[in-house]
């Protein structure tokens, strides 16, 4: 059986914000609307549905795989725009990148306060 993560949905209060914030900061294509979402495409087949929250909604952690290269332009990103980052998930190591398993990660928040994460190499590749 092959199973495969297709998409999954992204609560906003703006979708039209929070969508376009992590297509440009991660550089990728524009999002495109389809139905009541609006849909960033990663490289891998999913698309990331972002919707408008009718409620209260609890932050959720999104981690991307990137290369080297892309790690470089990605940090650059969020360095220029000033976006607060930390080299760990609970925010404890502020303006510092990790380098767990032999790569590169930083958190920062979108602006809905989901924690995002970029990556070179997954955990436990080491």
């Amino acid at each position: 059986m092959s199973v495969k993560l297709n998409h999954t949905i992204v609560h906003a209060r703006d979708k039209s914000v929070s969508a376009a914030f992590l297509a440009e900061i991660l550089g990728l294509p524009a999002p495109t609307p389809f139905g009541h979402f609006l849909t960033v495409q990663l490289s891998n087949e999913i698309t990331l549905d972002f919707m408008d929250a009718k409620h209260e909604f609890t932050p959720a952690h999104y981690a991307f795989l990137v290369s080297e290269k892309e790690f470089d332009e990605i940090f650059a990103r969020i360095r220029e725009r000033g976006i607060p980052f930390w080299a760990d998930p609970l925010h404890k190591r502020a303006n510092e990148i990790n380098t767990n398993d032999g790569g590169r990660g930083v958190y920062f928040p979108d602006p809905n306060g989901h924690n995002l994460e970029i990556i070179t190499r997954p955990y436990g590749a080491a």
